[in-house]
């Protein structure tokens, strides 16, 4: 009986070793959705876009993507996303506002930024940038900040919503520059883009490529972004820090997540694709193009960019005081 039971458990992980490899190679049989948790047009749901493209072709299954934006500086689709099967078909395209801002800023966010989710790849890295009206009489962000000091509370800076990285952006920055200017939150960058340009609001920090047409169209001045180095699509544009507020950063990245306990087989499979549609030339290019520098790396890399992350925007959220109940 003991050399039948020692027969069976050897099968058994016979067995495991060789389903295991099956089922990073049968992955997908199904379509897949992407889950957004912000509106249609931010620089997220672009990206998820891209990449739910290069996925149905390479897999030759559908992939769709999901916007799930109600508020919360993402947080409502992000936990949507955390409690999602963890079988491979259903996947998170997460930024920063989700899993270094949010779950900072809110008491009970739905999700914990580290331990729901196994990351698959990093996407890109976004430069936010600060744009105006161009019908402030001013051209530099030093002129922006003598004029919020001569308007108090007359400014207002639109957001994706409350709590996400270009709220924090503003909040940032209205601190460091001892400014009164105003916040107006939207459910999304795009429809808060929408009224800036319209002249409802007057500043926001936005992704690139999120604004990166109306830029162009001179329907927006541009004056800053908040990495701590310049941008190599706007070389000619300074960072905040070296214009007006030494010190000042807010880097922004987006990924593709998802949920925890998805085989690794699968994360590993995605990683791939993502890592090998990366190292293309084109591919670089075309997210140049659009404002990003392309990602890549490995889940381990991409595992360690969040958690960084997480914690520096958890001591600068602290240091700040912000808090949204």
């Amino acid at each position: 009986m003991k050399r039948v039971a020692l027969w069976i458990l050897a099968y058994l992980c016979l067995s495991s070793c060789l389903i295991a490899p099956a089922i990073g190679q049968d992955y997908p049989v199904k379509p897949i959705r992407i889950i957004v948790a912000f509106s249609p047009g931010a620089s997220t749901d672009i990206l998820a876009r891209a990449v739910a493209q290069r996925f149905t072709e390479v897999f030759g299954h559908t992939v769709i993507v999901e916007n799930r934006a109600a508020g919360g500086g993402g947080t409502v689709g992000t936990a949507f996303a955390a409690k999602a099967p963890a079988d491979g078909y259903t996947l998170l395209m997460a930024n920063n506002s989700t899993h270094a801002v949010a779950p900072h800023l809110y008491k009970n966010p739905g999700y914990d930024a580290i331990r729901d989710f196994a990351p698959v790849s990093l996407v890109g890295w976004i430069p936010l940038i600060l744009v105006m009206h161009p019908s402030l009489p001013v051209r530099d962000v030093k002129g922006l900040i003598a004029l919020a000091h001569s308007r108090p509370g007359q400014l207002l800076f639109s957001s994706s919503g409350t709590g996400t990285s270009l709220h924090l952006a503003g909040e940032l920055f209205r601190s460091m520059a001892k400014i009164d200017i105003v916040h107006v939150p939207y459910k999304g960058a795009g429809p808060g883009v929408i009224d800036l340009v319209g002249g409802q609001v007057q500043l926001a920090f936005v992704s690139i490529p999120t604004a990166l047409s109306f830029i162009k169209q001179q329907r927006l001045r541009a004056l800053g972004v908040t990495t701590a180095k310049r941008t190599a699509l706007f070389p000619e544009l300074p960072t905040i820090a070296e214009a007006a507020l030494p010190g000042y950063e807010l880097p922004n990245w987006v990924g593709l997540l998802a949920p925890a306990s998805t085989p690794p087989e699968i994360v590993s499979r995605l990683n791939a694709e993502i890592a090998r549609w990366m190292t293309q030339a084109d591919t670089r290019q075309k997210m140049l193009a659009l404002g990003v520098d392309a990602g890549g790396g490995t889940a381990a890399s991409f595992a360690e960019t969040i958690s960084r992350g997480h914690a520096v925007m958890g001591k600068t959220i602290q240091r700040a005081g912000f808090k949204v109940e």
